[in-house]
């Protein structure tokens, strides 16, 4: 269920994207739902993101896409598509890779796959160059990375084998600028080299730990490291 604000904001930024293919800006929305602050609005946008209506689009500013529309704004929409494709939706059950259709009282869209750019390379060793442009997207199911925004990067190096992560996975990472004692995270070091490593706070200092005894722990200032986001899931082929 969303809220009277929620549901008002949803159908004003769907309305505005129809019309000229542009999201509104914040004091747009603002206006548009007689608020006082834009603090209201990110609350909104925030809770309308974590019930996967709308989507943050990384790398670009005040860029939003909505993902999908109640029934009271858009009635009979999933069924309408499903319809064009010749097919009802489906979900994959368990590891053995039977296919289920969607139970009538489950939300086929909450299956709907998201999008992740893939932004380049990063260090499990020694530090190589900073996090570099998006190359190309992964398709996910959205259960693998839960909300807010994500990005992916492709592992070089062998310092976090004990910790799972391999030469040649693909990493997931949730952007965020904090992270706890024992988090594995994406580290940009002196603003030049960005790493994959476990996070340790000693007192003022940072330490970036690796997962495998043949590399040594090194430790930082605060200043010279900067968090630019923390593991939640891995991809790997075979």
């Amino acid at each position: 269920m969303l809220t009277r604000k929620q549901h008002d904001l949803l159908r004003f930024i769907h309305e505005r994207l129809k019309e000229t293919g542009v999201p509104p800006s914040f004091d747009e929305m603002k206006e548009a739902l007689d608020l006082r602050s834009k603090s209201g609005i990110h609350r909104l946008i925030t809770a309308l993101e974590e019930r996967g209506f709308i989507r943050r689009l990384p790398n670009r500013a005040r860029a939003l896409e909505v993902v999908r529309l109640p029934e009271s704004v858009a009635p009979g929409l999933a069924n309408a598509r499903s319809a064009q494709r010749g097919f009802s939706p489906e979900v994959i059950e368990g590891s053995l890779g039977r296919v289920r259709p969607v139970a009538e009282d489950e939300d086929p869209n909450a299956f709907q796959p998201v999008t992740v750019p893939v932004m380049g390379r990063i260090a499990a060793g020694t530090p190589i160059s900073a996090i570099q442009t998006r190359s190309h997207t992964l398709t996910l199911p959205a259960e693998m990375l839960g909300t807010g925004e994500h990005f992916a990067l492709e592992v070089r190096g062998d310092s976090m084998i004990e910790a799972g992560i391999l030469d040649g996975d693909t990493v997931l990472i949730r952007r965020c600028d904090t992270a706890e004692t024992g988090d594995i995270v994406v580290a940009l070091v002196d603003d030049e080299e960005a790493t994959l490593k476990r996070l340790r706070k000693k007192g003022a200092s940072i330490a970036l730990e690796a997962a495998n005894p043949a590399y040594e722990t090194r430790i930082f200032g605060p200043d010279r490291v900067r968090i630019q986001g923390r593991l939640v899931g891995l991809v790997r082929r075979y």
